[in-house]
């Protein structure tokens, strides 16, 4: 009989992803313009090492979420990861946001290092991380509820870092950016370890595979690629991570050089990680009433409609600019939990549909899709700041200005309208997953 999860346990899985974002957050939302205007590479450059580590780095989920699912300790699967890897994380972390004296070669071939080394050691915890939330329930609606307050603490730890971030650089730097960045990430490296080992003291895994499952990499691959409700999943985090990188990386440059006024970045993006976690908290009380497939739908389509919004708003109209942003995140909000809710919901599929299930990988492919995201959103921005002739820490040109918008408004807006497209494929409905959790439970009995 199935036992209910205790507050305890929620909550304890859910304060890891406030660490985890101790460290996304500062990448989605500082990092680029760190690159350009402290560590003193061009946006071309910055933006190409950044396109073609996220790429590389995609290409290693796979292998870790393989190796996570063949992991066998007293401890389980994806636990151990949680207390092996946080200190490599933070070192990385620290390298990253160091600015070395070097040549301008010398110091890309630094970011190139430093960057894919971060990456990589983040990847081996967030994947096993990741998979552990398919693996400490069997019910869907539990799953909701436990990915809502997970994404509560991440939306929490992005408000915090965007907040804290630029202070905590001018207070530890005094008055040198370079060791300002160093020290704050060095800080939030150590905060969020401290997360990670409370993760793993406070939960437990309950699923497994079937006992006698002994797979390949490649068999675990080619079931996911005939896992319709997965590939979907997997063009929507793709499409999803485009939309929200481009607002996000770009709202840096539009307060500092379209606005005029960098100083409103501690309040911008902490309002829509406050208003995303409202959403958030929402998302188990919206899935006992809306199908998941049209609750996803409903919720992209809004984010066009907000997005396209932006276009119109004038420089000087900076409530309007707030509210737009705090309704783009009541209606984002509920994403994250939704989403990382069905993927739980994809790796039981795959189990009622090939009797094999490999959780890790089903959560890391997925995860390889938003960091490709991730890479292309990126390399949109540093191919449109080329051409309109973005200069860091000038004024710029009316055409670079009208790109920072643009990046702010239509071109999301219309990666939106392409992840409810995505949607229309997506087959597995409440019914269907009642019945196959079901089908399950018999066969394990059996």
């Amino acid at each position: 009989m199935h036992t209910p999860l205790t507050w305890r346990e929620k909550i304890g899985y859910g304060v890891a992803d406030m660490g985890f974002n101790f460290y996304w957050t500062n990448i989605a939302t500082f990092l680029l313009i760190f690159y350009t205007d402290v560590f003193g590479i061009s946006a071309a450059a910055a933006a190409s090492m950044v396109f073609t580590i996220k790429i590389a780095n995609a290409f290693t989920d796979p292998l870790i979420g393989a190796a996570a699912d063949r992991t066998v300790t007293c401890h389980g699967k994806f636990r151990p990861y949680l207390i092996w890897l946080p200190v490599p994380l933070a070192c990385a972390a620290l390298l990253t946001y160091t600015t070395p004296d070097l040549s301008s070669g010398g110091k890309l071939a630094w970011a190139y290092g430093t960057y894919l080394l971060m990456m990589v050691c983040y990847t081996c915890i967030n994947i096993p991380y990741n998979a552990l939330s398919g693996v400490l329930s069997a019910d869907p609606q539990e799953r909701a509820t436990v990915n809502s307050l997970r994404f509560i603490f991440a939306f929490a730890g992005g408000t915090l870092v965007t907040a804290a971030t630029p202070a905590l650089v001018r207070w530890l730097g005094g008055g040198n950016e370079q060791l300002g960045w160093q020290l704050t990430m060095l800080a939030w490296g150590v905060l969020a370890s401290a997360l990670f080992v409370l993760t793993f003291l406070n939960t437990r895994e309950r699923i497994a595979p079937p006992t006698a499952q002994k797979t390949k990499v490649w068999q675990d691959l080619r079931d996911l690629s005939q896992n319709r409700p997965w590939m979907v999943m997997f063009f929507l985090a793709l499409i999803i991570m485009i939309t929200i990188t481009l607002r996000t990386t770009s709202a840096a440059y539009y307060f500092k050089y379209v606005v005029g006024r960098p100083e409103l970045m501690q309040g911008f993006v902490p309002a829509y990680m406050i208003s995303a976690a409202a959403g958030a908290a929402l998302t188990p009380f919206l899935t006992r009433f809306i199908d998941k497939k049209q609750l996803m739908m409903l919720l992209m389509s809004a984010t066009a409609l907000l997005s396209l919004a932006f276009f119109f708003v004038g420089r000087d109209q900076v409530e309007l600019m707030f509210a737009l942003q705090i309704a783009t995140g009541l209606v984002l909000g509920p994403k994250s939990p939704l989403a990382f809710s069905m993927y739980a919901d994809t790796a039981d599929y795959n189990e009622w549909r090939t009797g094999r299930r490999a959780t890790a990988m089903t959560f890391a492919a997925a995860t390889f899709s938003q960091k490709l995201g991730t890479a292309v959103a990126v390399a949109v921005i540093g191919w449109l700041f080329t051409r309109l002739g973005y200069v860091a820490n000038v004024a710029q040109s009316s055409g670079s200005q009208a790109g920072i918008v643009w990046l702010m408004s239509l071109i999301p807006a219309a990666f939106a309208l392409l992840a409810v497209a995505a949607m229309f494929f997506y087959n597995l409905d409440n019914a269907r997953l009642v019945q196959i959790q079901a089908d399950l439970a018999a066969r394990k009995t059996s």
